[in-house]
């Protein structure tokens, strides 16, 4: 049986909700969020990066906005599910040291598992690139050019057992032009990701319980 979603408290600008922010790689989104945070009076405030590569280019900006950035590896085991759950034990206890709020995902290419999803479910939150339920998953690009469609976009979205399944929040159109490749409809989207996941956030945060 699915679990529900338990929002996080109320933020304000006084007492902003603490966030982590989880990342694969370049940390654009991360990079778009902590700029907002800094240029606006902001409900949430992020005190933690995780990143599951220790290569992720984003991890540098915590040194820059001078904020805790730790990348957390797959721990070494034979079975796979065990080293997921290893893993993930490690971010939430991590999340847990830092009195996170709510946890934000930002370019973070790992599929969580249920048990994770449980502890977090209603403060775990994601943007994908596509207008869901369109284009779940890791290609969502690719299954758009090849599916021909002429729009596109981006979802925020709660993140809920399955894959991209969640409860959306607010999604934004993109339009898919002739001869796009995925690199230059990536790029597109990417900007109006930037734009809308902070403005999806203040709003989020500002409601609460």
């Amino acid at each position: 049986m699915s679990e529900p979603y338990l929002p996080p408290r109320k933020g304000s600008i006084k007492n902003p909700l603490r966030i982590a922010v989880l990342i694969s790689g370049s940390g654009s989104g991360l990079l778009a969020l902590l700029n907002h945070q800094q240029s606006n009076q902001s409900p949430h405030i992020t005190k933690l990066i995780i990143s599951d590569n220790i290569n992720a280019g984003g991890l540098r900006y915590g040194e820059d906005f001078g904020i805790p950035a730790v990348a957390i590896s797959l721990p070494d085991s034979v079975s796979k599910i065990e080293q997921r759950i290893m893993h993930e034990n490690l971010i939430h206890d991590k999340l847990m040291n830092y009195d996170i709020e709510l946890v934000v995902l930002s370019g973070y290419m790992r599929i969580l598992t249920s048990t994770f999803v449980s502890k977090w479910k209603g403060r775990l939150i994601n943007i994908h690139p596509s207008l869901l339920p369109k284009y779940p998953g890791a290609h969502a690009h690719r299954d758009a050019l090849a599916d021909g469609a002429n729009m596109t976009g981006c979802t925020v979205h709660l993140v809920d057992e399955g894959v991209d399944t969640g409860e959306i929040i607010a999604q934004e159109e993109v339009e898919i032009l002739d001869g796009d490749t995925i690199e230059e409809l990536q790029e597109r989207v990417k900007k109006i990701e930037h734009q809308l996941y902070p403005k999806v956030l203040d709003t989020f945060c500002s409601k609460g319980v």
